[in-house]
């Protein structure tokens, strides 16, 4: 049960965003996936997925103090958040084959025009904001595809799908560097830390604590 809760919403959702990935046709040999918003829990599954399916992962998170925790899960390389910005236009140098984007607004509008010709988008976030400053350049030049990922109204055969792909495809060691236990009456101080973006990884509550 504790592995189940440390996967949750998050980790089911970032399994959403990599079979979401593999059906738009983006395969380990196409190149480098970027995950943004890395270090929290969607982020964070989503890295050690791509891992493990042998794509090769670029995470890009706003705090260094998390770049030794991505790459333990199984990122090649983590670079700053300022560097997913690129140059801010809407269509930019091609760098990534996919990506799964936490953030949403200013940062994923920036990787998509930074997606290679043919790549995909998975977007499950909004930490950043619900707006996208873009343009179609992208999708109409390069037939970039964004992928919205939904993980609350998704049908009974792909929740099956995306929990038995976990099953399998989630590396069970990780579960350690990746998952904390906090008891129940640690909420009102986790809620601040959430807030602030100071989260890393799953936190898994004792309701019995």
């Amino acid at each position: 049960m504790q592995e189940a809760m440390a996967v949750g919403t998050a980790g089911y959702t970032s399994m959403l965003c990599v079979l979401a990935l593999e059906k738009a046709g983006v395969t380990p040999d196409k190149g480098d996936i970027l995950v943004t918003g890395a270090a929290g829990g969607v982020g964070s599954v989503a890295i050690a997925l791509l891992a493990k399916l042998g794509y090769q992962v670029i995470a890009s998170s706003g705090r260094e103090e998390t770049h030794e925790y991505l790459k333990k899960l199984g990122a090649k390389e983590v670079i700053s958040r300022e560097e997913t910005m690129g140059k801010g236009r809407p269509f930019d140098k091609e760098r990534w084959a996919g990506a799964v984007d936490c953030v949403g607004s200013k940062i994923l509008a920036s990787v998509i025009a930074q997606i290679n010709y043919g790549g995909a988008v998975a977007a499950c976030g909004l930490a950043g904001g619900n707006d996208l400053p873009t343009s179609v350049l992208p999708f109409i030049l390069r037939g970039v595809s964004l992928l919205g990922v939904d993980s609350v109204m998704a049908p009974r055969e792909k929740r099956i799908e995306a929990w038995g792909r976990l099953a399998t495809d989630l590396d069970k060691s990780l579960f350690a560097d990746m998952t904390r236990v906090e008891p129940m009456s640690n909420l009102p101080s986790l809620a601040n830390d959430i807030l602030k973006g100071q989260i890393q990884g799953r936190v898994v509550i004792d309701v019995n604590a």
